[in-house]
């Protein structure tokens, strides 16, 4: 008998485990008729903000636009500079392109794969409006070095946390330090949506505030428009699903972390880098993400295994073809680094120690 694949996440198997609890949920909104803008998304942002420890919290459609509207909050635009780390995926440079401001990018750090604080304080100019920090992977990056560099350059910081609900650093958690904490809920997420979702968290209620105008095609009263917005409401049924997965969010975070563990003591001694956990913080495992100069080989030797494996990412953003012709000769070597040599292996709630004993080693026969 052939061997059960293993997929990289589950989200069908996460709803069969909470079908009862989501699919009242969506019954329920199903039969109020009210689909936009309604008590379930007002109670999700209510939750969220209370937990990540944010004074306001807006729903927006997706993660990329949490990005873009907060900027566009912030009043980025042209000439203006937004520095980005090159080694993230691309909605966090879209999203500055959308406003007309140029992403500026930085180098990460080599172990962490966060943005670098010694390369974000050379990248940073008179231009500068706004610094995005990525916190890649379930770990944030160093975020008393990064606020303190932004506080002294008097820029905006803004939180990109699409990968990390739930992480923390120095006791706060990811979406509390800065001036925006901008979060995804795409279905593969720590938190996700059965769809595009999103949110934004700020400190400010001007902000806020204006947050609400341009989700909602820059309207607070209706047919009264004040400026030229956005349609990117969060739906009530997106909603009410992610407030009933949302209680389950803490134990399913545990349990990634659980898997971590358990690859960790099962590849031992492997010849793969394994995850760097810088100690500040708790880290939440988006991804396990390994590195190694057989990477290729490594993932063909799994995919032979019926192994899921994924590259984040293959090409930095400094290099892609969008970008590339402006960045021309700009070496980040790190961000090149990483994106040579990483493998994130199977990860979410439901994988339990067979699927990772039977990827441990694959891997390390192909290592």
């Amino acid at each position: 008998m052939t061997a059960a694949s293993i997929p990289m996440v589950d989200p069908a198997g996460e709803y069969r485990s909470l079908k009862g609890e989501i699919d009242e949920a969506v019954g329920r909104v199903l039969a109020s008729g009210r689909f936009i803008l309604g008590p379930e998304g007002e109670g999700l942002e209510r939750e969220l903000a209370a937990y990540v420890g944010a004074p306001h919290a807006v729903g927006v459609n997706s993660g990329t636009d949490a990005l873009h509207l907060a900027l566009v909050a912030a009043n980025i635009g042209p000439g203006d500079e937004v520095i980005v780390p090159a080694f993230t995926f691309f909605a966090t440079a879209e999203a500055v392109s959308y406003t007309g401001a140029t992403p500026v990018f930085a180098d990460v750090d080599e172990r962490t794969f966060n943005l670098d604080p010694a390369s974000l304080e050379k990248s940073l100019s008179k231009r500068t409006k706004a610094v995005i920090a990525v916190h890649l992977f379930g770990q944030c990056a160093a975020l008393d070095q990064i606020q303190n560099l932004c506080e002294k350059n008097r820029v905006i910081l803004v939180e990109d946390c699409a990968q990390c609900l739930g992480a923390d650093y120095a006791g706060r958690r990811a979406g509390s330090w800065g001036d925006f904490g901008c979060f995804s809920f795409y279905p593969t997420k720590n938190l996700g949506a059965a769809g595009d979702a999103g949110m934004v968290m700020t400190k400010d209620k001007k902000h806020e505030e204006a947050l609400r105008m341009l989700r909602h095609h820059g309207s607070r009263q209706t047919y009264r428009h004040e400026r030229v917005g956005w349609n990117s409401r969060l739906d009530e049924l997106q909603a009410a699903i992610l407030r009933v997965k949302f209680r389950h969010l803490a134990r399913f975070n545990d349990a990634r972390r659980r898997a971590a563990a358990l690859y960790r003591e099962k590849l031992a001694g492997c010849a793969v880098a394994l995850p760097f956990e810088d100690g500040r913080g708790t880290h939440v495992y988006h991804q396990f993400t390994i590195r190694s100069p057989r990477r290729d080989a490594i993932r063909e030797a799994l995919a032979r295994e019926g192994i899921a494996s994924s590259i984040f990412y293959p090409l930095p953003l400094h290099r892609q073809p969008a970008y590339g012709a402006a960045n021309r000769g700009r070496a980040l070597p790190a961000s090149e680094a990483a994106a040579q040599a990483v493998l994130s292996l199977p990860i979410h709630p439901l994988l339990d120690e067979a699927a990772v004993a039977r990827v441990a080693a694959a891997v390390r026969a192909a290592a």
